[in-house]
């Protein structure tokens, strides 16, 4: 559509060519004494045409699908209502548009070089509530508000104001806003895990101030943030030791948990060990109870165990008569048709120990 508006004056600029050609041509011809209506004719078409083109160049108002046309008019000094994507009439002379973009706008603020193309582009710098100095490297994204007669209210506040709303509007509120969020948090919060809410706090806030002035702001991304140089040194410092303190940490948990393991362990051979020697003992000493009970019950049980531990080769063993203590005749007892052993007990322990043995 702008293409069009061009071709329009263009084509102006050419009927005003025509007519000049066509006064020289009649002056021409009048001063030869021959008739000069062929070059008023031109002149008078050229002319004419030129400001029919003209006007309606002017007259035809051309909105883009991103833009908002703004009227004011001059003899009333009112704002009339915006004009909407299109081909608008307006009055020339009467009716003064001002084209206003819709369409997302960013507005950055950096000191990183091919970033900030002027001293207010540069990075905000602020002071954190501890007194530490901050810069924030800061994008915002925003859009003019369409609806309605938002943009007259834009136009009507900071028309007059060098560099309209940008200047007069988002990039003070922007700078004063960050400054304010940045003076109620710690550095040390910015630089870790508050840096997230400190963003969130800062859109938060340009989403509101400049939303009741037409302007709809979409995101705020803080790009980066830069401290002095002592600070950054003194946090990596602290980081450093706390990493090296967790480690510490760990390696005396292992160290702690494989000892602790290690005394277990003792304990439970010990314990183990302390059990076997007790069950050996009970075992013992039950035996000698049963071999006390059943050399009670049959005296000639002890001649028997001598004689089962002589060897296999002996046949023969000569005992002298007056050797009542290696072996002595008299002492066996002729024992009746009757007699039985006493029955041998079951050891306790040992008994349900074959039990769980057999289970098994």
């Amino acid at each position: 559509m702008n293409a069009f508006n061009s071709i329009l004056q263009l084509l102006a600029l050419g009927g005003f060519v025509l007519g000049v050609l066509g006064i020289a041509l009649a002056i021409g011809a009048s001063s030869q004494g021959r008739n000069a209506r062929g070059g008023a004719l031109l002149a008078f078409v050229g002319i004419v045409s030129g400001i029919v083109f003209s006007i309606i160049a002017q007259g035809l108002l051309i909105v883009d699908t991103t833009q908002r046309a703004v009227i004011f008019n001059v003899l009333t000094g009112e704002l009339e209502q915006p004009r909407g994507p299109g081909i608008s009439i307006v009055i020339p002379g009467v009716q003064q548009p001002f084209i206003y973009p819709i369409s997302q706008q960013t507005l950055t603020f950096s000191t990183r070089e091919g970033v900030a193309s002027t001293l207010s582009d540069s990075a905000i710098q602020a002071r954190s509530v501890d007194g530490q100095q901050v810069e924030v490297d800061l994008t915002i994204i925003f859009r003019l508000d369409a609806t309605g007669d938002r943009i007259n209210q834009i136009h009507r506040d900071w028309s007059a104001q060098p560099g309209g709303y940008i200047e007069g509007l988002i990039r003070p509120a922007v700078r004063s806003i960050v400054r304010d969020v940045v003076a109620r948090l710690e550095a040390e919060s910015i630089y870790g895990i508050g840096r997230e809410g400190m963003q969130q706090d800062i859109s938060e806030r340009l989403t509101t101030s400049l939303g009741r002035a037409g302007i709809n702001v979409s995101e705020v991304l803080v790009r980066n943030v830069n401290f002095t140089e002592q600070f950054t040194d003194a946090i990596e410092r602290k980081q450093i030791e706390q990493q090296e303190l967790q480690r510490a940490q760990t390696e005396a948990t292992r160290v702690r948990t494989q000892a602790t393991g290690r005394a277990n362990a003792a304990i439970e051979e010990a314990t183990g060990q302390a059990q076997a020697i007790l069950i050996r003992a009970q075992a013992e000493a039950e035996a000698l109870r049963l071999i006390s009970e059943q050399i009670a019950a049959n005296p000639n049980l002890i001649q028997y165990t001598y004689i089962q531990q002589l060897s296999d080769n002996v046949r023969l063993i000569m005992i002298p008569s007056n050797s009542p203590f290696l072996f002595d005749p008299s002492t066996f007892v002729q024992l009746g048709e009757d007699f039985s052993a006493p029955a041998v007990p079951q050891i306790e322990g040992i008994r349900d120990r074959q039990q769980d043995g057999g289970g098994n």
